[in-house]
């Protein structure tokens, strides 16, 4: 029998290998953004003025000096891969200048809406990491619940709930998310709010995105729906009351329902429970009522590669905490389970989509 070197040439045995390597190496652009984050670099070369060398990056964050040729490789990581820009010095020695890009400025705006360090952090958190060496344990395990839990003995929403600064890393990060993404939602798809009287932004923790809402659309009466110990830490608001509840119990009548980024938490069944829960809470639709979801639908948005990609590797990420992104198949699924009629997909966020849902 032919070796399997025999039957290819050498020019695609080679690129073969290029590809398993830049495949099982995938993880050190990872850690090396983490590492980054960490060591506050996006934010110092934004306060030098957003250009600064190696020598007097390396300064800045308090480096030793024997750390200099690593800090460059670490650099050299970075901007290869687009979250640093290189400049050419004017300098004599000819060192490197490092400046940010449209991607780092994600980082490191001094606006609120668009920072997303908070998020990022999380997503890179070791203890959101960890469950994933134990992925081949956990698929042969067919007891197991999560992969956070057989890593860490708790479920990831038990963690939140004994672990105060743990609690607080998740919830700055979706408030991270949701003035992000909410700016862009009311910019590109603000027409689902209208004629909207009242709704709820269901276990919408700390209100980024009722609150986000409520200031377009002052006519619109925006409360949030959370868990007791989301809702006693979260700011006091005069525009958007808070209600301690479980939206698998019960979810309060209005005009609208508002989910973002809920669904993908959870299984069909889990799914099916709460949406038909969020069936008693709405009007018919013809007297207005309907349910606005912003989640991933898996093959919808730009078709590029890099959008595929960030879907199916945000969908086995998720996975961590039994989560799951859907295709539209499966959400038509759920939904029509669950006793909705109708739904449009709005495909205007990047990797997610707004999905209006009517009874």
């Amino acid at each position: 029998m032919a070796s399997t070197q025999s039957k290819h040439s050498t020019k695609d045995l080679l690129q073969a290998q290029v590809d398993l390597w830049h495949h099982a190496l995938g993880f050190v652009k990872s850690m090396a953004l983490k590492c980054a984050m960490e060591l506050q670099i996006p934010n110092t070369i934004q306060h030098h003025g957003g250009a600064m060398t190696p020598s007097e990056l390396a300064i800045a964050i308090g480096l030793h000096p024997s750390k200099l040729p690593r800090l460059r490789r670490l650099m050299r990581v970075l901007t290869v891969s687009g979250i640093f820009v290189v400049h050419e010095s004017a300098s004599a020695d000819k060192e490197a200048v490092y400046g940010l890009t449209p991607t780092t400025c994600l980082l490191v705006s001094d606006e609120v809406k668009s920072n997303l360090f908070p998020i990022l952090s999380l997503m890179l958190d070791s203890t959101v990491i960890t469950p994933f060496f134990g992925m081949k344990s956990w698929f042969l395990d067919e007891h197991s619940a999560s992969m956070f839990k057989k890593a860490h003995g708790i479920t990831f929403w038990e963690m939140a709930d004994q672990d105060e600064t743990y609690n607080q890393l998740i919830n700055d990060a979706m408030v991270s998310d949701s003035n992000f993404l909410m700016d862009i939602i009311l910019r590109e798809c603000g027409d689902v709010f209208v004629g909207i009287t009242s709704l709820i932004d269901v276990a919408g923790g700390h209100g980024g995105a009722a609150r986000a809402i409520a200031k377009a659309f002052p006519q619109i009466k925006c409360t949030v729906l959370d868990l007791p110990h989301v809702v006693a830490d979260a700011p006091t608001d005069d525009h958007v009351p808070f209600i301690s509840g479980d939206m698998f119990v019960y979810i309060p009548p209005a005009n609208a329902l508002f989910l973002k980024w809920i669904f993908h938490d959870w299984g069909d069944e889990d799914c099916v429970k709460i949406l038909k829960k969020c069936k008693e809470a709405i009007p018919p639709r013809d007297a207005g009522g309907k349910v606005i979801i912003v989640d991933m639908v898996v093959g919808s948005g730009p078709n590029e590669i890099v959008t595929r990609e960030t879907q199916v590797f945000f969908d086995l990420f998720i996975m961590y905490l039994e989560g799951i992104e859907r295709e539209e198949f499966e959400w038509k699924k759920i939904f029509m389970e669950s006793g909705f009629s109708e739904y449009k997909i709005i495909s205007v966020l990047g990797v997610r989509s707004v999905i209006e849902l009517y009874p």
